[in-house]
């Protein structure tokens, strides 16, 4: 294990001058109405302007403090709320997270993620990045399967923890909090309870019980998200349309979803669109991993992958990019 120190809408958007009059970068409003934002330039560069994280597919949590944990291929990067790099776990057992969540447990907080290449669930303790769980294919499923490369994560109150087989199979697996496997439900395929990879999965919390909000990325005709009860029973296809949704954060009675096509959708409880964020005007630069950092755009996304809000209602939002790329958007008070 390594801890490295660091010193170091309306569905359109509302762009504002990318540079004043000293040539600096300005902020970018998007959204509308209660999901308004500003976008913070350079939250989270180096000094001298460049990504210090790498290449990223991966997610986004916020912990009690507010301090900003962002994946990348090389590790773990944590970020002060004013992008400034606090430190990092990195190498081993702390590379390739495809997913994170984070979890207060009995005033302990945990980072569990799903490690795609490593065809394993992961859970390490934030405070000394301990791994104090594994969760690696249920041979006891039966499924016989020959490939587990899970890309989702998430956690029932009474802990319970689901991983997502989304570049493999699509099952769901259910695991209790000791790692034991409980059942698995899903499949396979483009009908209405099958997956087209089951890519992104969060406790859905707006609703009573809470459910399983799945993001079905590649469902054709267009990527979709479902609930699920905890039990694995299908309960409804809430909203079609999304392009590629890869993941979901749920926020009192919103949730954000990336869509890799180069946009963050915000939806309300009745699961109607409030605000589109970020949205790629141009086809050839959306899902596109390589696009280089010199010619991001303020206010643009190019593969949106993981999201994440603070305590305020701030969104916290990774590219899918080679460079390595978090977006801090502030949240706009309105009349």
């Amino acid at each position: 294990m390594k801890i490295a120190l660091a010193t170091l809408s309306s569905l359109a958007l509302m762009i504002l001058p990318l540079t004043g009059l000293a040539g600096e970068t300005q902020p970018v409003r998007m959204g509308c109405g209660l999901m308004t934002f500003d976008t913070v330039p350079g939250w989270g560069l180096r000094a001298d302007g460049k990504s210090l994280i790498g290449p990223t597919h991966g997610g986004v949590v916020v912990d009690k403090a507010g301090n900003v944990y962002t994946s990348a291929q090389r590790g773990i990067f944590v970020f002060s709320p004013d992008g400034k790099m606090i430190h990092s776990y990195e190498g081993g057992d702390y590379t390739q997270y495809h997913d994170i969540e984070i979890r207060d447990e009995d005033g302990t907080e945990y980072i569990y993620g799903a490690r795609n290449n490593n065809a394993e669930g992961i859970k390490f303790r934030v405070n000394d990045g301990e791994v104090v769980l594994r969760l690696e294919y249920p041979e006891e499923s039966g499924l016989n399967l020959t490939k587990f490369n899970p890309t989702a994560i998430t956690v029932a109150g009474n802990g319970d923890i689901f991983l997502s087989n989304g570049y493999a199979s699509d099952h769901i697996f259910k695991y209790d909090k000791a790692g034991k496997y409980l059942m698995h439900f899903g499949a396979k395929g483009n009908g209405l309870k099958q997956f087209n990879t089951a890519h992104g999965m969060t406790l859905d919390t707006r609703y009573e019980p809470s459910r399983l909000l799945v993001c079905d990325r590649n469902h054709q005709p267009k990527g979709r998200l479902l609930h699920y009860s905890l039990e694995g029973e299908f309960i409804e296809e809430i909203i079609t349309g999304l392009g590629m949704p890869t993941s979901a954060a749920v926020k009192g009675d919103f949730v954000s979803v990336p869509d890799l096509h180069g946009r963050v959708v915000i939806l309300d409880k009745s699961n109607t669109i409030m605000a589109v964020l970020g949205h790629n005007a141009d086809p050839a630069k959306r899902a596109n991993y390589g696009i280089p950092q010199d010619q991001w755009v303020e206010g643009v996304f190019s593969g949106t992958h993981g999201s994440y809000w603070d305590a305020d209602g701030n969104l916290y939002v990774q590219d899918w990019n080679r460079d390595g790329r978090l977006i801090k958007l502030v949240r706009v008070a309105v009349d």
